[in-house]
């Protein structure tokens, strides 16, 4: 079998940002000018992420090419894949009146033809901190065959809520040696004095500590995903297609894969506090961190 040489970045980036009224992935956090996917990229070639691939939406696609991907066309290999509405599998079609993308599971979907190495998923608008990115790449990089072996960095619940609304988190069930015995998306978390609380969609509340280990999309998988993925997809748009506003949520598949026994996911843990801009309340305080950060030395004021 051919060794590759390293894994490649997968960033989804082509969310509608809906919460935060407007395309966030493009908006400057640092002191030059930098985008939260600077960051990103910066902290993966020096973890030792060999290529970047984008996922977009083809109306965005000069203004971010313009905006992001020349910063790093020079730096590191840049690829662009496209989630749209009507990327489905054969005999499935876009519901009258749909608008709303299909998912996560579908975004990495789409970046099928791009891949073909062990490879790490991140959200455009997460920062996870450069020790998330060496401890995954080093997992990445170990050298297994097992395409069944999997990956996740777990981040605690507590240090992932915004102040100014709901977010959606996966909360993490994870076996004493380690490894993901499940995960449960939710998509209404806030916070609740020190805890949190989730309120499903039934309107049940569901109590949380704040300590629980999440996902927050950081991954880390071998080729054998995307047939899954198809799969999976496929399934979801025969119970779900005509739902205006369902989407096929990545964790949900893990879980899946978990409980049959198909896939294993190991659970990375990250010294690294992660912040995000879900609202756009979230946004000078993601700044403020950032600067902190430059001031202590972890960044240049200038990256590149």
């Amino acid at each position: 079998m051919k060794r590759f040489t390293s894994p490649t970045l997968l960033m989804l980036a082509a969310g509608m940002g809906s919460r935060y009224g407007g395309l966030k992935q493009l908006d400057p956090v640092g002191p030059a000018g930098e985008t939260i996917i600077d960051y990103s990229i910066y902290d993966g070639v020096r973890a030792g992420f060999g290529k970047a691939v984008f996922v977009i939406r083809k109306e965005i696609e000069q203004e971010f090419r313009e905006r992001i991907g020349k910063r790093f066309e020079g730096r590191v290999p840049v690829e662009y894949v496209f989630q749209e509405l009507d990327s489905l599998p054969s005999g499935f079609t876009v519901p009258t009146g749909r608008a709303k993308p299909w998912g996560t599971a579908h975004a990495i979907l789409v970046a099928a033809d791009a891949i073909r190495e062990p490879f790490a998923v991140i959200n455009a608008d997460d920062f996870y901190g450069a020790e998330s990115y060496t401890v995954l790449a080093g997992h990445l990089k170990s050298g297994t065959t097992n395409q069944a072996d999997q990956a996740m960095v777990a981040f605690v619940l507590s240090k992932t809520l915004s102040d100014f609304g709901a977010v959606s988190r996966g909360i993490c069930d994870v076996e004493g040696d380690g490894y993901l015995r499940g995960v449960r998306e939710m998509t209404k978390l806030e916070r609740d004095g020190q805890g949190a609380r989730n309120v499903g969609f039934d309107g049940q509340v569901t109590a949380f500590t704040g300590e629980e280990l999440v996902s927050m999309n950081m991954w880390g998988f071998t080729p054998q995903v995307f047939e899954w993925l198809r799969e999976y997809f496929v399934k979801f748009l025969e119970g779900n297609g005509s739902d205006l506003q369902a989407e096929c949520y990545l964790p949900s598949m893990v879980d899946e894969l978990v409980e049959g026994g198909r896939a294993r996911v190991k659970v990375l843990r990250t010294p690294e506090s992660w912040f995000g801009i879900t609202y756009r309340q979230d946004l000078p305080r993601v700044v403020e961190k950032i600067r902190a950060l430059v001031e202590q030395g972890h960044y240049p004021g200038k990256l590149w």
